[in-house]
């Protein structure tokens, strides 16, 4: 580690201008007929979404949010013609780990905000300060305040590896380091833990998939296009069909025509609204009420980042990019992810036939993803969803904590 920061802070701040724009569009939306949608069986409920617009225009304060954010230091970098925004809070004990959580979609870099200070520093929440990691919490390039990205319509995962790789070596000058995520952050610290593994400590994840996830050429469809077993339980059969209802339009849109989608997201805040909600609603492990899980404040908060910055198109485009280049390996050993590996399972992402924590490690270790990773601490819990650190904070922290405690 260097003695000394080596950057410079610059602040969060969003204009009047776009702020102005934004309620002028909220004001001025059209909105369509959904008679029949009470259940949200055809997606997002119009009667909430226009609650959520009142509130959005009427009492959401983006200057007390920015506050909230930039209570953090916040710098800016440019890698390879990449412009990179991150969040860094310094850690507090003997000896702090640099640690650097990578985000997913839809993720912004606040969706870590309650893990932060005690990772940081953990004596402050009741813990132990050799605990301690020195965080840094990026912005994926393409979204939020990683933006504009006109020279790398490519960008993925594995390409983001390097740029982070660069970010924690050359720029911020630590021989070794940390890293964590989920969704599309667990696949670019996956690929950090194949491709760098020496100069990391280790690496903490959700889900532990394999980097070819989106490799192929059915890669919208999470069955391969194989039918459904006609011997599955009922119980199961229900468990995949909401499993797959879940993600099917998702995958499909963001895999095959980002750039349609995102002229209407990019041109209607409300309908950037309704996308990104129908995510969290059902992803998260909310049983359909999203606000026992983000405030309207926290939703609104996490779209703001997204719209401010212009960043749907290419924030969903990720998708796509880690089909059209797909990801090789830097070596043929196994396993791939050589990196010591930690990784925490959710309840609400259980596959058919598991109901319990056991059953979903288990259900882990004999699928083909296992042989992928060096895998030394697995721990799955009964609740929880998507937004792993978000719902369930304190068990990410102590998974976490138990990857790296002998690792530093």
């Amino acid at each position: 580690m260097t003695s000394q920061f080596p950057l410079e802070p610059s602040p969060i701040h969003v204009s009047d201008d776009v702020l102005e724009d934004l309620a002028t569009r909220l004001r001025l939306t059209r909105w369509p007929d959904d008679v029949g949608n009470d259940d949200w069986h055809y997606g997002v409920r119009r009667e909430y979404l226009q609650e959520l617009v009142e509130y959005w225009i009427n009492e959401y304060d983006w200057r007390k949010a920015e506050s909230a954010i930039n209570a953090y230091a916040h710098y800016r970098v440019t890698i390879d013609d990449v412009p990179i925004h991150f969040l860094r809070k310094p850690g507090v004990g003997p000896n702090p780990t640099p640690l650097i959580l990578t985000h997913g979609w839809p993720w912004t870099f606040w969706h870590w905000a309650k893990v932060i200070d005690p990772l940081a520093d953990p004596a402050a929440f009741g813990g132990d300060p050799a605990d301690a990691f020195d965080v840094i919490v990026p912005s994926l390039p393409g979204f939020g305040f990683s933006t504009p990205l006109p020279k790398h319509p490519d960008m993925n995962f594995w390409k983001v590896a390097d740029l982070w790789h660069t970010l924690m070596t050359d720029t911020l000058g630590h021989e070794k380091y940390a890293a964590a995520g989920c969704d599309v952050g667990a696949l670019v610290t996956g690929e950090l833990g194949h491709r760098y593994a020496d100069e990391l400590h280790g690496i903490h994840i959700g889900s532990g998939q394999k980097l070819t996830l989106f490799s192929g050429d059915r890669a919208w469809d999470l069955s391969g296009g194989q039918p459904i077993p006609p011997d599955l339980p009922e119980p199961a059969y229900r468990q995949l069909l909401s499993l797959e209802r879940r993600f099917a339009v998702h995958l499909a849109a963001h895999v095959l025509q980002p750039s349609t989608l995102a002229y209407g997201l990019t041109d209607s805040p409300v309908g950037l609204l309704a996308w990104i909600l129908q995510r969290w609603v059902t992803w998260s492990d909310s049983h359909g009420d999203v606000e026992t899980v983000f405030s309207k404040d926290d939703l609104l908060t996490h779209t703001m980042i997204y719209w401010v910055n212009n960043a749907i198109g290419t924030s969903i485009r990720y998708y796509a990019n880690a089909n059209r280049y797909p990801w090789t390996p830097a070596h043929d050993r196994i396993p791939v992810i050589e990196a010591p590996t930690g990784i925490t399972f959710v309840g609400h992402e259980n596959p058919p036939g598991v109901t319990t924590p056991e059953q979903r490690v288990q259900s882990w270790l004999a699928s083909d993803r296992a042989e992928w990773y060096n895998h030394v601490n697995l721990t799955a819990h009964e609740a929880g969803g998507h937004f792993i650190p978000w719902e369930l904070p304190d068990a990410w922290i102590d998974d976490l904590r138990r990857t790296f405690r002998t690792r530093r």
